[in-house]
């Protein structure tokens, strides 16, 4: 895959890369810091082209904003213009860019639960629509739809749902890291074959999903069945994982990396664990 676009972790960064037709996977990796060992996580955001407009779907983390910016420069040009944003919930790795957004894009409206943004944004009030479950936007040969949200994060959350390539946008759902010295980066989740998605769910329960360890995962794994079988989904977009495009062969590995997140003792932030040493060669 062709390297892409310097991002702040001074490395090539392999995004932005098209997952489906007319969908492309934004951002750069964040690096955590968890027991010792260095991960890799994303803050995603993903552009959807459709024949009449286009749509963003989160902002990512506003460390990402120049990053992302520079990639829908470089992919809008020829494409419908970028007429909405959609954000899954008020959290700043999914919304931390809004204001800028708004701002660089004036004929976008921002769709989804806008609740509270107008008391942030005041001067954009006029361009932020409510959307509720199953409401959708035609975006010109597909549609984007508001779905159930199996994972809540907060009391708005909404997942998203593209429905003529058939892509969940789950925001928090599918939260797991990955290993960028084994070349994971930009790579769809069928690609990462060394990945271990029960640590790596498990190292996202801790530092994002807490809740988790006090809830009975089982049932929201039943949910999260019946939301796909429903949609049938066939690709899945996580804010915080690698792009799912086989469901059938890693649904059963997501779920498990929440069962086993759920039940492993919380093992909290190590940065301790680091050197002085550690930092310097991650770095060089």
């Amino acid at each position: 895959m062709a390297m892409r676009h310097q991002g702040t972790l001074n490395r090539p960064n392999p995004l932005p890369r098209e997952v489906a037709p007319g969908i492309f996977w934004l951002g750069e990796c964040l690096e955590q810091r968890q027991q010792g060992k260095i991960y890799h996580g994303c803050n995603a955001s993903f552009l959807i082209v459709g024949e009449t407009a286009s749509m963003l779907v989160e902002t990512g983390h506003p460390k990402d904003f120049p990053i992302t910016e520079g990639q829908l420069n470089k992919l809008l040009p020829g494409r419908p213009p970028l007429k909405y944003l959609f954000v899954t919930h008020q959290e700043t790795p999914h919304c931390g860019g809004l204001g800028r957004v708004l701002t660089r894009f004036p004929d976008a409206i921002l769709v989804g639960d806008v609740s509270d943004y107008h008391l942030a944004f005041p001067q954009h009030e006029h361009r932020m629509r409510m959307m509720k479950e199953h409401d959708e936007i035609d975006l010109g040969g597909r549609s984007f739809r508001a779905v159930e949200p199996v994972v809540r994060d907060m009391r708005t959350t909404w997942w998203g749902f593209e429905t003529r390539e058939r892509v969940l946008f789950p925001g928090d759902g599918f939260a797991y890291s990955h290993y960028h010295e084994d070349h994971h980066c930009g790579l769809v989740a069928e690609e990462a074959t060394s990945l271990d998605l029960q640590d790596t769910t498990a190292v996202f329960s801790d530092l994002a999903l807490w809740w988790t360890k006090w809830a009975d995962m089982r049932n929201y794994c039943a949910r999260l069945d019946l939301l796909m079988e429903r949609l049938q989904v066939k690709t899945v977009c996580p804010t915080h994982g690698l792009v799912i495009t086989d469901v059938a062969k890693t649904m059963p590995k997501v779920k498990e990396g929440l069962l086993f997140g759920s039940a492993a003792a919380e093992r909290g932030t190590n940065e301790a664990k680091f050197t002085a040493p550690d930092l310097v060669e991650e770095t060089a």
